[in-house]
């Protein structure tokens, strides 16, 4: 398989969703919508007073032709959430600010620190939870070689955090997790490979964690992370915004769940992440396609293909102008075309790590109170699969940035309408020097690219 997109001058990009977008019910919000839900008032921030009929469609229009080299559509391909759940309820910047449940919890300098707890020791007494973290995917049923790697550490990931939410304090949650046996009798059993449940302790503190057999065999047993969210819960300290709990073993949400890389539960202010799906030495068995990783999951020629194996023509309507449109997501394309694969383990590392901190800070933003959007291709996107999470940007489209922008530059740091467009250039900056920092990943050269051409756009 191949691991650059296709090479040539000016790659026609997709820059709207898919052909297949409206076989599966999804109706793409108009030019007049998209803008609008980037306001506080819920209206086009081009419209006027006394404008001529027809005049605020053709800026409207303008404006978001010229936001697509930016900001594509979801691409909705086969399987993918929005082509299973198409009418999902959208959330614009007006219905974020006016959340109920944001009246309690937008942050302030008393509780503004974000929390990053690395994944928990195994006590020599569970050494049995190690056998849990190795895939089996391989001939017989064994580990592929490619997977002696170990998990990114959390170090990474809160340097990556601190970029992404620029401007709130992001630390090492101080005290070192351990996975401990569980014992609710007297005359305890010894704990082994088939062991209902493990204690996770923090501190003083021990929570009861369920733990199954893995429904795929992917993995010897995953831990529940209904049970892990509950312990987060009981972890989040006084100046904390919120708290995420890095994992290493694969988890599960309900019995009929397979299993789930990350959850939220945004009210409480806490999140889980697992590393465990991620891992490169899993890429075949998830069927996702190297070659097409964002950003060159947006090569039209793809997408085509992907429509056309579900008996579909290329919508032929498309304005040519928004296919080979200039701008910062065709410099990401360029940027990673030649790109060297991802054959070796520094390059496996820098993927699994790509993939973490991509999912880390969408379970941060439902944090923040930002549910999964359906405006534009976006890092806060829902995903149904391994396959489709690595087609997303890391980005954040104009909606959602609206919001994480005034939560961090307005009700955290004070600063008004004027303050929050230059924290957005601020914000963009210390993402392009972490981005910079790790040049040789292929999302992060992408995304790295993509910041400079938007840079280029807000500072013209």
């Amino acid at each position: 398989m191949s691991t650059a997109p296709e090479s040539g001058p000016s790659q026609p990009l997709q820059l709207e969703p898919s052909a297949y977008a409206k076989r599966a019910g999804y109706n793409w919000p108009s030019p007049d919508r998209r803008l609008a839900a980037t306001t506080k008032s819920g209206r086009n921030p081009l419209a006027t007073k006394g404008q001529r009929p027809g005049v605020l469609q053709e800026l409207t229009e303008d404006a978001a032709r010229k936001l697509s080299g930016s900001f594509p559509g979801p691409l909705i391909l086969p399987g993918d959430e929005l082509a299973e759940d198409p009418k999902y309820p959208p959330q614009s910047f007006r219905s974020w600010l006016n959340e109920a449940l944001r009246k309690n919890r937008k942050p302030n300098k008393r509780r503004n620190t974000l929390y990053v707890a690395s994944a928990p020791e195994i006590a020599s007494s569970m050494s049995f939870m190690k056998g849990w973290l190795q895939p089996n995917v391989g001939k017989g049923g064994k580990s592929p070689a490619s997977t002696a790697l170990s998990p990114p550490p959390a170090e990474d990931i809160i340097k990556y955090a601190t970029s992404f939410y620029h401007g709130m304090p992001v630390k090492h949650f101080p005290r070192r997790l351990k996975f401990v046996p569980w014992t609710e009798s007297k005359t305890p059993g010894k704990a082994g490979n088939d062991t209902n449940y493990v204690g996770l302790l923090a501190g003083n503190n021990c929570t009861r964690i369920r733990a199954r057999p893995c429904h795929d065999g992917v993995f010897k047993r995953q831990l529940n992370l209904q049970d892990l969210l509950d312990a987060a819960i009981e972890m989040l300290p006084a100046d904390a915004y919120s708290i995420i709990l890095l994992f290493d073993h694969d988890m599960y949400e309900d019995e009929e769940d397979d299993f789930c890389c990350g959850r939220a539960y945004g009210a409480d202010r806490v999140a889980v992440v697992s590393s465990a799906r991620y891992h490169p030495g899993l890429d075949e068995y998830a069927g996702i396609d190297l070659a097409h990783m964002w950003p060159a999951s947006h090569c039209k020629s793809y997408v085509d293909d992907v429509c056309s194996a579900e008996d579909l023509q290329p919508d032929l309507g498309t304005d040519p102008g928004m296919v080979v449109r200039p701008g910062p997501l065709l410099s990401a394309v360029e940027a990673v075309k030649f790109m060297e694969g991802t054959s070796t383990p520094e390059a496996k590392r820098g993927l699994w790590f790509s993939r973490l901190a991509r999912t880390v800070v969408h379970e941060l933003g439902h944090c923040l109170g930002l549910d999964h959007c359906i405006y534009y291709a976006c890092v806060m996107q829902s995903t149904s699969c391994m396959a489709e999470d690595v087609r997303q940007p890391p980005y954040l489209c104009p909606v959602c940035l609206s919001k994480v922008s005034h939560a961090i530059a307005c009700e955290l740091n004070g600063r008004d309408e004027a303050g929050k467009g230059e924290y957005i250039i601020e914000r963009y900056r210390s993402l392009e020097d972490f981005c910079d920092s790790w040049k040789r990943v292929g999302l992060f050269a992408g995304f790295g690219a993509w910041l400079r051409g938007r840079l280029d756009q807000l500072e013209s």
